[in-house]
């Protein structure tokens, strides 16, 4: 992607920063961040010239003012977290719904080229399918999970009625630097790393037999922008394709670490899923093929880690 005006809703954000790291070279940024979770340090190494932030709220500031004249728009801000969802399900609602909707109002006002919208495999539940395939019954299982799978259609709606193109991509379990783990949502590798690195004991909830399909934020990044740039609308899976158990996942950050520590192992959360692996096929028509170990992209993680926190 070249010569574009971006608009990168939760720009400051894991996910949303990866992104713009790729694009800054060669496109004009738009960021709309509220600083709820994203923070302007993940963008801090960037060339500023070409990247214009606004700071406020989706529910709050005039969003066709800000993508006026733009091109496309990556949909990554939301309240992310099963459990964050769970406790305060209000506010899901408000970020990820009604924020939701007033993207795509604006984005259908100002003539975007597509939109694509982050989405989640938590849409799906604790499918016994697998792997995972986009004709697969949905169940959602969370209030989170609710807010993605409404999500996915009013992004159906916009395309079908008001010819706005949109994409959901269905991420599965994405794992790379710049991911918190202080926060009290977040995900499974950065609390690994962070608690080994600093010789205390992970918790482990369940039996740790339950399966992820981990999958590089570098490799999200690449569906974004093919999905962005392709022809196809609908929902798509997006992981490695492969399972592994959270033992395993383990393992595998002992082993880099150099560590022999063991974990804790805690009853299981409500709203947690057994079983997760995604069938990648369909995605595959715009050209999404992460033929990879992740291993190695892990080990790149962990040493993020080692230099920052």
């Amino acid at each position: 992607m070249k010569n574009k005006k971006v608009i990168i809703t939760g720009g400051l954000g894991f996910i949303g920063s990866h992104i713009i790291e790729r694009l800054n070279d060669n496109n004009d940024i738009v960021i709309v961040d509220d600083e709820s979770s994203g923070k302007i340090e993940n963008i801090k190494h960037l060339d500023f010239s070409k990247i214009d932030t606004t700071l406020g709220s989706i529910n709050s500031i005039n969003l066709e003012e800000v993508f006026e004249d733009c091109d496309y728009v990556f949909h990554m801000a939301a309240l992310t977290g099963v459990f964050q969802s769970v406790a305060k399900p209000l506010n899901s609602n408000n970020v990820n719904i009604t924020g939701t909707l007033k993207v795509l109002e604006a984005a259908k006002n100002c003539e975007i080229k597509k939109l694509v919208f982050a989405s989640s495999s938590a849409v799906y539940g604790d499918t016994k399918s697998l792997p995972i395939n986009e004709n697969d019954q949905i169940n959602p299982l969370s209030p989170y999970a609710v807010t993605k799978a409404t999500g996915e259609l009013y992004c159906n709606v916009f395309s079908k009625i008001y010819a706005l193109p949109t994409i959901s991509l269905r991420y599965f379990n994405v794992f790379g630097p710049r991911q918190d783990p202080n926060s009290q949502y977040a995900a499974v590798i950065p609390i690994f790393i962070d608690k080994i690195l600093k010789n205390k004991r992970p918790v482990i909830y369940g039996d740790g037999e339950q399966t992820r399909d981990f999958i590089s934020v570098k490799k999200i990044v690449d569906a974004n922008i093919l999905a962005a740039e392709s022809k196809e609308t609908g929902a798509f899976n997006i992981g490695l394709g492969k399972s592994t158990t959270i033992n395993q996942l383990f393992e595998i950050i002992n082993n880099t670490i150099g560590s022999d520590i063991m974990p804790i192992y805690e009853k299981k959360r409500p709203g947690d899923i057994k079983h997760s692996i995604a069938d990648i096929s369909k995605a595959k028509s715009f050209g999404f093929d992460p033929d990879y170990d992740f291993k190695d992209d892990l080990m790149d993680t962990v040493e993020w880690f080692k230099n920052n926190f």
